[in-house]
């Protein structure tokens, strides 16, 4: 296994590359591969094989002992391979005879699995790889979301070095937001060309992430803690918008929920882990030290992953066994459906369903509900990072490196929420898809908010416990647990939602969570800019509660949603109605 991880990896790409086929060897290019028959041109089409493309590519069968017109510097495996492959190929039209009569192949220069236990295929790795390979789409992603909230502990320090107000000072956070929004629509289309895959992409992207976390880790001004705060939630979001896409390749779509899941809970401890992290740091060692905890965990993340995370995007794993095959065969007509289907499509095509269509169904009532209401409850997750300090604190009198500690409570009730999740996904939504299929009929996407709903009335009780139990007459594990009781909230609802958009719109899920990112992003960022002027202003209690009458009116929208939706669809040419 770890020799496979390492060879599928970017590290090992690049060596299999420059060693010309030598070292780290694929199947097709060990010495025991015999290329199918039909994967081989007649011999009178056939184009001859170079001297490079034998050192890149191996093949072995019944070999002649003769070795005819054959450099005496090639090593007699080599001239083997060139043997084989012409003896085989002037069989080319007997053989292809031959299956024709034992079984029809429709399209025989097509490239794609062998079967449906190939070990390239990676829904067929073993548990204990996938299992790896998933912890490794978490660290990813763990990596880039703890640089979310890292920041918030350099804000005072910022604040006193450069002289800026906290308005300015928080824009840090809010570019960061913003970029990793904005990132998916540019960065993630690429990670769909099976041409490159999601490795390229993710490893690009994390090593621009590092090298502009470095002027920000020097800055002598704000501007460049601001420019380069943008950049690295820009590069930093594709491991955000497309880590449960990872999952996906993996895993099917049985076990699809509860690994979406553990990446999900993943991902929220990167800002919950944030403060705390950051907190003690900047305490002891000014505002850098959060900065350089970031370099140093990116770094780590770089230097681990570019030696073991595998591609796991099935189709660009076809693409390369394809283009070892061409080299080995000379049969230039070899292909895989995705190259087939890319070579019809347009710069054009893929730039609008990339950028245009993400905006243009957010026009669509159900997805726009789904981001305004995704948006809000977002937002208010980061909301918190501005009320923290004013309750652990101001009115706690907390110690700067203490006050990020409250955020733990989000990861027990986080722990807590997802065994819930797992325990409702097996005994409840299983069992009904279950009695869907034997009774072949299909389940309205609707049934994915359920939980959502239920879990939504957690909003409003966080909020409010949170923000009428912040006083020094009330102890402050009261205020803390009011803040966990959101995560629930914020973890089924986004479960749930995004379950429902990508079921409602299969044909467009890609651009559909495009645009939520999008949208989402762009109000979460937005809210840490006024927040601590807006609890000042109204008042910690009042201020939630205001809050909590925003999350109950969506509440009722919410309702309305799982009960029409079905309408909704129905109304629409783009969702899906079973």
């Amino acid at each position: 296994m770890v020799q496979d991880l390492i060879r599928d990896s970017t590290v090992g790409q690049i060596i299999n590359y420059v060693s010309g086929g030598r070292l780290l060897l694929y199947p097709e290019q060990r010495p025991e591969y015999v290329v199918p028959n039909r994967f081989l041109l007649p011999s009178a089409q056939r184009r001859p094989v170079d001297s490079s493309a034998s050192d890149a590519a191996t093949l072995c069968g019944e070999a002649p002992s003769e070795k005819t017109n054959t450099p005496a510097s090639l090593p007699d495996t080599e001239m083997k391979r060139e043997s084989t492959i012409a003896t085989l190929a002037a069989d080319a039209e007997s053989q292809k005879k031959v299956l024709a009569e034992e079984e029809v192949i429709p399209d025989p220069y097509l490239v794609d699995w062998d079967g449906d236990s190939d070990s390239e295929n990676p829904r067929n790795w073993s548990f204990r790889k996938r299992a790896f390979v998933a912890f490794e789409i978490s660290l990813l992603t763990f990596s880039i979301y703890i640089g979310s909230a890292i920041y918030t502990s350099s804000i005072p320090g910022l604040m006193a070095e450069f002289n800026v107000s906290l308005t300015t000072a928080t824009l840090g956070l809010t570019l960061y937001v913003l970029a990793y929004g904005i990132g998916p629509m540019f960065l993630s289309p690429l990670q769909e060309l099976p041409i490159l895959g999601r490795n390229p992409v993710y490893m690009a992207t994390l090593f621009l992430f590092v090298i502009f976390q470095i002027p920000i880790v020097t800055a002598t001004n704000m501007r460049t803690v601001l420019a380069m705060r943008f950049l690295t939630g820009f590069f930093g979001s594709p491991a955000l918008a497309t880590g449960g896409a990872s999952m996906g390749d993996i895993f099917p779509p049985s076990q699809l929920a509860y690994v979406l899941g553990v990446w999900a809970l993943g991902a929220v401890s990167g800002p919950v882990l944030g403060p705390v992290i950051g907190a003690f740091a900047a305490e002891a060692k000014g505002w850098r030290w959060p900065m350089m905890e970031l370099l140093w965990i990116t770094s780590f993340s770089i230097v681990f992953l570019s030696l073991f995370l595998p591609e796991t995007y099935g189709p660009t794993i076809l693409v390369r066994r394809a283009q070892r095959l061409r080299k080995l065969t000379g049969n230039a007509e070899l292909r895989t459906a995705a190259e087939r289907e890319q070579e019809s499509q347009t710069a054009g095509s893929i730039m609008f369903e990339s950028l245009a269509r993400p905006i243009l169904l957010a026009k669509e009532p159900v997805l726009a509900f789904a981001n305004i209401f995704l948006g809000f409850v977002y937002a208010i997750f980061y909301l918190w990072f501005e009320a923290f300090p004013l309750v652990f604190n101001d009115i706690y009198h907390f110690s700067e490196g203490n006050s990020g500690l409250p955020f733990l409570g989000f990861l027990v009730s986080g722990a807590i929420t997802y065994t819930v999740y797992c325990l409702y996904q097996k005994y409840h939504i299983a069992p009904r898809f279950a009695r869907a299929a034997a009774q072949n009929t299909e389940l309205a996407p609707e049934i994915r908010l359920e939980i959502g709903l239920i879990a939504s009335i957690f909003i409003p009780t966080s909020v409010l416990i949170f923000g009428f139990a912040s006083r020094p007459s009330v102890h402050w594990i009261v205020p803390i647990i009011g803040a966990a009781l959101y995560l629930p909230g914020i973890f089924l609802n986004f479960q749930s939602v995004l379950m429902y958009i990508t079921s409602a719109y299969p044909a467009h899920a890609a651009s559909v969570l495009a645009g939520n990112d999008l949208f989402r992003s762009t109000i979460a960022s937005v809210f840490p800019l006024f927040g601590r002027s807006f609890f000042e202003g109204l008042g910690l209690g009042p201020g939630s509660a205001l809050l909590a009458g925003i999350s109950v009116a969506l509440m009722v929208v919410f309702w309305m949603l799982l009960k029409y939706g079905h309408v909704l669809r129905q109304r629409s040419k783009y969702a899906h109605s079973p």
